[in-house]
């Protein structure tokens, strides 16, 4: 996928494996997890990262002092993410100029652009993708290429730059072993191919299968920024799903507390241990406005509202709701036709530990880690230091340098 003007890629090669279906046990006789997940992260050429790649494991923190790249990185994360619910490439890169590498020069022909890419590990065994993003003269996508396993499903190409198109190739393994047609210069191609490929041949449902795979583990991403400023603030009621800001995290409450009790109490166990006094509930109050505010009921009688609580409080409470609801409650766009059971969760929180205590931010980590556990919670995040969190289990942390 190599394209004049566009930094090269490097990255690890496939790396072979079995398809396996759900229910496979496992060496140790346990099922094989198959639920769609990112697991590698490669920056090639994107913004103050060459030839970068970070595995994810089910608690990833990126760890290292201002100015190393770990937002940067969440950054890339998202903006795949946002590529595979097909969003077109100007909404989800308004300035692209900034993600292009430090120092590139642009080709003859004034061309610069970035590359990132990912791995999406499931029942099809890892699955690469890898985009090349043209920053200028005109943003556009000129490369894409979409492989498992040594075998290239997709590949796409810019043949004629007066044409708002690539020519894109995929595997058919039919009478003709490819199949080519134009697709637009602005979305994800891989996200488009259920809508182009008929899935008729053994080739064109394998690529069906790897397609659908990476979309779900990339649609399944929750970018989360607890703003306290805006959490104090009685909400709307039934204002939908958890905002990015948990600004409506009172109404969230609301929700959850009738409808997963034993969820709700895993959450207040989580807030008790991050809050200042005695936390015997989280509770919502309707207001006579329509609006509704979250409280803490102090177990004797007393409430306290939680706009009266500290910022790192309040994060406390945000973080924990988002790690212990889920794809129902949060601002996530589910795939259709995917059962539950292969539903999973990533949430991207840059500034994981800001404002934190010490006790807060191990409970927080203490949730993910057994969140990740279970397979229904992955999270990354990013932290100026990490040496609070190297020896726990569970936890990958990488240390990034300016």
């Amino acid at each position: 996928m190599s394209t004049s003007g566009i930094p090269g890629t490097s990255g690890n090669p496939d790396t072979p494996g079995s398809p396996v279906t759900p229910g496979t046990p496992g060496i140790q006789g346990t099922p094989i997890d198959v639920r769609p997940r990112i697991t590698e992260l490669r920056l090639s050429a994107f913004a103050g990262h060459r030839r970068a790649v970070f595995g994810l494991g089910p608690v990833t923190l990126f760890a290292g002092p201002s100015g190393s790249g770990k937002s940067t990185a969440l950054g890339a994360y998202e903006a795949l993410a946002r590529l595979g619910g097909g969003a077109p490439l100007a909404e989800v890169f308004p300035d692209p100029l900034a993600c292009v590498p430090d120092r590139a020069r642009p080709d003859g022909e004034g061309r610069r652009g970035f590359r990132i890419g990912c791995t999406a590990d499931g029942a099809e065994g890892p699955v690469r993708l890898d985009v090349a993003v043209q920053a200028e003269p005109e943003l556009r996508i000129v490369g894409e290429r979409l492989t498992t396993q040594g075998v290239v499903l997709l590949e796409t190409a810019l043949r004629d730059p007066g044409r708002r198109a690539v020519q894109a190739a995929w595997h058919t393994a039919g009478s003709a072993p490819v199949t080519r047609a134009p697709l637009p210069d602005d979305r994800l191609g891989t996200a488009l191919l259920p809508l182009r490929v008929a899935g008729k041949t053994d080739g064109q449902r394998r690529v069906l299968a790897a397609a659908e795979q990476m979309v779900v583990a990339l649609r399944s991403v929750f970018a989360c920024d607890p703003r306290p400023e805006y959490m104090r603030l009685p909400v709307p009621s039934g204002s939908g799903r958890l905002m990015r800001g948990c600004d409506n995290l009172a109404d969230v409450v609301w929700r959850t507390r009738f409808e997963c009790g034993r969820r709700h109490a895993q959450l207040v166990e989580v807030v008790r241990a991050g809050c200042a006094g005695p936390v015997a509930d989280l509770v919502a109050e309707p207001l006579a406005d329509g609006t509704v505010r979250a409280l803490l009921d102090r177990g004797d009688g007393l409430y306290t509202a939680l706009a009266r609580l500290g910022d790192g409080e309040l994060r406390h409470v945000a973080l924990a709701l988002v790690l212990l609801t889920g794809p129902g409650v949060l601002e996530v766009d589910a795939p259709g036709e995917v059962p539950d059971a292969l539903r999973s969760l990533t949430v991207l929180a840059d500034g994981l530990d800001r404002g934190l205590d010490p006790r807060q931010r191990r409970e927080i980590l203490r949730t993910a880690v057994r969140m990740g556990e279970r397979g229904h919670i992955r999270c990354v995040g990013a932290v100026s230091d990490a040496s609070w969190a190297k020896r726990t289990q569970g936890v990958t942390v990488v240390h990034l340098n300016p």
